[in-house]
């Protein structure tokens, strides 16, 4: 698979949880880091998506903002 973004954080599925209509994908970067993805339910059963596969974060945003 080749993709323009550059921010991907290459992880595995810990967690995968269904709701009405959305599903909250939770990766394991590594290092005691964990992302969240936000994605349909469709997309969760097109790609097969299950706890344990190995699974590319891929962000893509316009902006970043930084607080302290």
């Amino acid at each position: 698979m080749k993709i323009s973004a550059r921010n991907q954080f290459p992880g595995k599925i810990v967690e995968v949880v269904k709701g009405q209509t959305t599903a909250h994908v939770r990766i394991d970067l590594g290092g005691g880091k964990i992302i969240t993805a936000a994605i349909t339910n469709e997309a969760v059963d097109d790609l097969g998506l299950t706890v344990g596969d190995e699974a590319l974060a891929v962000v893509k945003a316009s902006d970043v903002m930084i607080a302290k």
